[in-house]
């Protein structure tokens, strides 16, 4: 008789289900943190590979679109609450790992995805891109994680309004405190506002189409779209906004260049330019930064309703190709060229009209790329800040007396919009520079909450559009 205890059968090694959707979104994430890329140029080509092969249909990329845009708006929200789940510093996880955990978080506390499934799914993932041990660690933390639900969580981690309200607002709203600074700064005024513009950063933009005047209609558009699918623009004459989901480049206006996508905001600021008063020739117009096309776009097609020649300039080359495809096709006169507009090719007095978008932090459109208020440090403004001073002094040598400048950013950063025109109106550093405001209120008819002028700044949370700024200058002499 055998006396040796029976032995249990192994249990056989069951290899990881790769999910395509939640692979997808990782992979997303991993080219967020390892390129530096921007979500809305990675995830586009991602998506559409995988329904080539058949993976995906509407719903698994809406889920991965999700995943993708929800992690990284509340990254620094989820970073706290793992932190607060783990025995050593948050800095001492690698980065996928941390891609992984608050991707699950996001599920566990930003969707209503079931508590198991958002917990199995996630291990599931780590298991095939992290490793069985690594597997077991992020099982662990968001098991930690489900045991609250968000507000519980950030009652826990959060300090109190009280104690510290940039703070407060910076982890509740997840934004740096820096940024919050910034933007409470150039908002005014006291909690309500500036909770209002944190959370507005937080949601989905809706995208929007421009009908470029002379070359399609926002009815075209409409019509195309359907009624459940199109809506009018709130501001723009020129706009259309798009049901959520919505494809913008299966339209055949967008496919010819005749209509294409485009904030709200960007299309008031062109419009303004064109709207300001002008005594004179009225012939010659200059996009100074025209990269990457949007307004340019805009801009040529309504200086050919008149008569009138644009000429865009950009100083990288890739952007300006970009240019040129956005520009495709106008029926009036265009130039592009690769140029720096700090030192231009172009003779003093040549311009009736200049637009200078200027390249700025970015602040303004935090909701199309959420990740750049976590790429962006508070030092990178004094980087921008000769340029922008630059580019706005050369753009008023090069318009004529009597015509007019925009000089526009997506930012509202105070160091970013009206310190820089003033400091150039009144020559620090640089000689001073004889011209004049004039009040860009009325050059946006019908948009409310415009301020006390003469600038403009928009707000996601009061205008639904990107933070655009725009000052209008008149040179004198």
């Amino acid at each position: 008789m055998n006396d040796q205890p029976r032995r249990r059968p192994a249990t056989p090694h069951r290899r990881p289900q790769k999910d395509q959707v939640r692979f997808l979104a990782f992979e997303a994430l991993r080219a967020v943190d390892e390129r530096d890329a921007y979500a809305n140029l990675v995830l586009p080509p991602l998506l559409k590979k995988a329904r080539a092969k058949g993976d995906f249909d509407s719903r698994d990329a809406a889920l991965a679109t999700e995943l993708v845009y929800g992690t990284l708006r509340r990254q620094g929200t989820y970073d706290a609450i793992v932190a607060a789940c783990i025995d050593r510093p948050l800095r001492e996880v690698d980065p996928p790992v941390l891609d992984v955990l608050n991707m699950g978080v996001h599920q566990l506390l930003g969707t209503r995805i079931p508590t198991h499934a958002a917990v199995s799914a996630s291990v599931e993932l780590a298991r095939v891109v992290l490793g069985e041990g690594r597997a077991k660690f992020v099982n662990a933390v968001l098991r930690k994680v489900s045991a609250d639900d968000l507000d519980g969580w950030v009652a826990r981690v959060a300090p109190s309004y009280e104690d510290d309200a940039e703070d407060h607002l910076a982890l509740v709203h997840s934004h740096p405190r820096w940024v919050v600074s910034a933007l409470w700064d150039a908002l005014g005024g006291g909690r309500a506002g500036i909770e209002d513009l944190l959370e507005a950063d937080n949601e989905r933009p809706e995208v929007t189409l421009v009908a470029r005047p002379g070359r399609s209609t926002t009815d075209e558009l409409l019509d195309a779209l359907g009624e459940e699918n199109g809506l009018p623009g709130r501001w723009s004459p020129y706009a259309v906004r798009m049901a959520e989901g919505g494809e913008p480049g299966a339209l055949t206006a967008v496919q010819e260049s005749r209509a294409g996508v485009q904030d709200e905001g960007s299309q008031l600021v062109a419009a303004a330019l064109a709207n300001a008063p002008l005594e004179g020739r009225d012939t010659r117009w200059l996009d100074g930064c025209a990269g990457p096309g949007g307004k340019a776009a805009l801009l040529a097609a309504l200086a050919a309703g008149r008569g009138a020649a644009l000429l865009a300039a950009e100083k990288q080359p890739h952007r300006a190709r970009l240019v040129e495809r956005s520009l495709a096709g106008n029926p009036g006169p265009y130039q592009v060229i690769t140029a720096d507009g700090t030192r231009p090719p172009w003779r003093p007095d040549t311009f009736d009209r200049i637009l200078m978008d200027v390249p700025c932090s970015g602040l303004g459109a935090l909701r199309r790329r959420p990740e750049a208020r976590w790429r962006r440090r508070k030092e990178d403004l004094e980087s921008f800040a000769p340029l922008q001073r630059g580019l706005l002094r050369e753009a008023l040598k090069a318009v004529r007396i009597g015509g007019v400048v925009g000089y526009a950013t997506c930012s509202p950063h105070l160091a970013e919009t009206r310190v820089v025109v003033e400091d150039v109106l009144k020559g620090r550093g640089g000689a001073p520079v004889e011209a004049e405001w004039v009040d860009a209120r009325p050059l946006m008819p019908g948009v409310p909450a415009l301020g006390d002028g003469p600038d403009v700044q928009l707000w996601p949370h009061l205008h639904g559009t990107d933070a655009m700024y725009l000052a209008v200058l008149r040179r004198t002499g």
